[in-house]
């Protein structure tokens, strides 16, 4: 058997869970309410926990599925148990190599799906890989997360990305329009590259980078023509196209130096992009994504809405409060943010009882069964 029974898949999912609902907390302690003594003392870790071992873990456990070899899995594994020893107190090293494994396997995944199919949407999904295990490598060389950061985002903007681009084959895109895309990926490369000597000019090309993209899928995405759809494509398309709208803001204020650390607007830059872009992403593809990995049916239900709603509306105003300088206001949407995650979490769970009960009528086939 070379591959993972969905069964076994789930503890690895629940590894990712410890580290995004822990991440969520870290980020409520610096927003400076009482959390949990675990969760506070892990508020420098935020960034980590969010990006490294959450969606290191469910990115990772994707590529993994897609090329069904066991060997694929140490990467989830690895990724969320980095989560958990930064959480339990570890020796920072322990954590560390951990992620660099994860990174790594993940890389070599990579690496599989490039050679059984070499095509544009490939190469940047091995690239996003490749950005992972660079951060993971430049975070203990530095000794500070800060360089780091710039490439476990080039991580998720390039995964998503390549995966929006493997779709883009369904459209006549013109070729100038692909090779564009090739250079804004390049450019959002050669920013965090550059970012590790002269972090102030990097950063500004990459930010230049995350606009052009933004501007790229605004008009090349198949999402422009699915939101005129209904259901779940429907859903699927609002989700993304009111991304894009995000990781243009982040990009604009990207390029006025607000990613740079310690500069006033970074965490609406930041944030923009870790949940206005990637978190909308998540909230239109786990309808599909979750069903692929654990093999569970989540049917589409208009109540998807609420915490994309949920999620805009609170971001917008921790966005607005950053970008004015009122903590308060700033304060008030990141705990928001908070409960659009729980709402998202819990419609979720909500639509997988769901689609259980609609497994077990007569009549109906379970969602693991081949009809």
């Amino acid at each position: 058997m070379n591959d993972l029974r969905p069964a076994a898949r789930l503890p690895l999912l629940f590894l990712g869970m410890i580290s995004l609902l822990a991440g969520v907390v870290a980020g409520l302690a610096r927003l400076a309410w009482e959390v949990p003594p675990v969760a506070a003392a892990a508020a420098g870790w935020h960034g980590a926990l969010m990006i490294s071992a959450f969606f290191g873990t469910v990115i990772s456990l994707e590529r993994a599925v897609a090329i069904g070899r066991l060997w694929a899995y140490a990467a989830p594994a690895a990724a969320g148990l980095s989560g958990l020893c930064l959480l339990a107190g570890a020796p920072l090293g322990v954590v560390q190599a951990l992620a660099i494994v994860a990174a790594g396997v993940m890389a070599g995944a990579s690496m599989q799906v490039l050679r059984r199919l070499t095509a544009p949407f490939t190469i940047v999904l091995a690239l996003g890989a490749g950005c992972w295990l660079v951060g993971n490598l430049a975070w203990p060389a530095s000794g500070m997360l800060a360089p780091a950061v710039p490439w476990w985002l080039a991580f998720l903007v390039l995964t998503i990305a390549g995966e929006r681009l493997e779709l883009t084959r369904f459209l006549p895109t013109p070729p100038a329009a692909q090779r564009l895309f090739i250079a804004i990926a390049g450019t959002i490369l050669s920013g965090a590259a550059l970012s590790l000597w002269f972090a102030d000019a990097g950063l500004r090309l990459f930010a230049g980078g995350l606009l052009a993209l933004a501007a790229w899928l605004l008009r090349y995405d198949i999402a422009r023509r699915n939101v005129a759809q209904r259901g779940l494509t429907r859903f699927i398309a609002v989700c993304l196209l009111s991304g894009y709208v995000w990781l243009a803001l982040a990009g604009a204020l990207g390029m006025t130096g607000a990613l740079l650390p310690g500069a006033p607007w970074r965490d609406a830059a930041l944030h923009a992009i870790g949940l206005g872009f990637v978190f909308a992403m998540v909230f239109g593809h786990a309808p599909i994504i979750f069903p692929a990995v654990a093999r569970v049916k989540i049917p589409y239900h208009p109540l998807f809405y609420v915490p994309l709603l949920v999620l805009h509306a609170s971001l917008a105003l921790r966005v607005g409060g950053g970008l004015v300088g009122d903590f308060a206001v700033q304060r008030a949407g990141g705990t928001a943010n908070a409960v659009a995650l729980l709402l998202f979490i819990a419609t979720i769970l909500a639509s997988v009882v769901r689609g259980k009960r609609q497994a077990n009528l007569p009549g109906k086939v379970a969602p693991d069964e081949t009809p």
